[in-house]
């Protein structure tokens, strides 16, 4: 093997490399000059180089499905997934707004629950494309954000299903309760409803640590709560994952294009995540995080107090096995709050951790096309 570090009168094969020196400003064609020339190692390695920096500093969320932006807000785009002339009662998808883009609901192309969601009866369907927060939205509040979902759902008719993402699971459970007669049917996915329940890391977090720590994160963010701050703290749950295994796992399968493509999907979503207000953030961490105060009726939210039990429309609840950002006790324990009937509550526990719940090719293939059935069934929004 060729010592870079030694002088060139020492390298057999320097007079091969003399061409190389301009390409090495682009190291792909770099890596096929070198690979032309056996030196498979070096080509490798600057492969790996070039796509880790293309990951880390070039790639950005796309959503994977063709869409209409049918309302502009201050908060999000309101995206239009719905087939034309579909009639029925729409179903909005709340992302999650939890330091992520909504690229989560909408991932690939044959790896999308917007996509499947359509693929499977439900026509009219739209998403909430959360804005990542500006410094003049430091100060907004949970208030702001429930008014510009009702603006949403005044949009398409007044009368909607929802389906809740993680986070979006709390704000459409506060949704169906302020407004019960908005609300036709209830999806939450993976969505933290009783915050004392379980035991997950994001549970021991918000209770270890004092109110002054989260306040001084946002203060370091300028009023804002930094998506790069939540990031670090991902990572730091499973930090062999994150800063050791998925390199690896880059490198080993760097010349597969399918492997890097998945990569390349993954990370453009994760690796960029958005701000969000900082007022917005500590009132989350306090009153739902600390306090529990949704599930103990004591949120108010847009000049009500929330009470639980007036939900009283067909319920399905989705965890994940492994899901340690809110665990199935935080999603089930949604049963004993919600007026729901019990025979209007559908449970499903699946294989799998959070991400997986939301963007899993599994679940996607067996388990969000059970819930769209499920809304199909309940309700009328599969007629077109």
């Amino acid at each position: 093997m060729i010592d870079p570090s030694s002088p060139p009168s020492s390298h057999p094969q320097t007079s091969e490399l003399a061409g190389v020196g301009v390409p090495l400003f682009w190291p792909m064609v770099a890596a096929a000059r070198l690979a032309e020339r056996g030196l498979d190692l070096y080509a490798t390695n600057l492969k790996f180089l070039a796509e880790e920096a293309k990951i880390h500093g070039e790639l950005r969320p796309q959503l994977a499905t063709q869409n209409e932006v049918q309302l502009d807000l201050r908060t999000m785009k309101f995206r239009s997934y719905s087939s034309a002339q579909a009639s029925g009662i729409p179903t909005i998808v709340i992302a999650p707004y939890a330091g992520h883009s909504a690229m989560i609901a909408d991932y690939r192309h044959g790896q999308s629950l917007m996509e499947t969601l359509r693929d499977h009866g439900i026509r009219r369907v739209f998403l909430t494309d959360w804005k990542s927060a500006t410094d003049d939205m430091k100060d907004l509040e949970i208030d702001q954000y429930l008014a510009e979902l009702i603006v949403c759902v005044d949009d398409v008719g007044g009368r909607v299903n929802l389906v809740g993402l993680c986070q979006g699971g709390w704000m459409a459970a506060m949704l169906a309760a302020r407004f019960p007669s908005k609300v036709a049917m209830l999806v939450l996915a993976g969505a933290p409803i009783d915050t004392d329940a379980g035991n997950g890391p994001v549970k021991r977090m918000a209770h270890a640590y004092p109110i002054s720590f989260y306040e001084e994160l946002v203060a370091l963010g300028g009023g804002l709560m930094r998506g790069e701050f939540m990031l670090q703290g991902w990572k730091n749950m499973h930090p062999e994952e994150h800063y050791v295994q998925s390199h690896i796992d880059l490198y080993e399968h760097i010349d597969d294009p399918k492997f890097v493509e998945k990569e390349e999907a993954f990370e453009s979503w994760y690796e960029n995540p958005i701000d969000l207000p900082g007022r917005w953030y500590l009132q989350a961490i306090t009153a739902l995080f600390k306090e529990n105060r949704l599930a103990k009726g004591s949120f108010v939210a847009l000049g009500r107090l929330l009470n639980l039990k007036a939900i009283a429309c067909p319920s399905f609840l989705l965890a994940g096995e492994a899901d340690d950002i809110t665990t199935r006790e935080q999603v089930f324990n949604a049963e004993k709050y919600i007026g729901t009937a019990e025979a209007n509550i559908e449970k499903k526990l699946v294989p799998g951790g959070h991400i997986g719940l939301f963007m899993g090719a599994r679940n996607l293939r067996e388990t969000w096309p059970q819930i769209a059935r499920w809304i199909c069934d309940k309700g009328d929004s599969h007629r077109a």
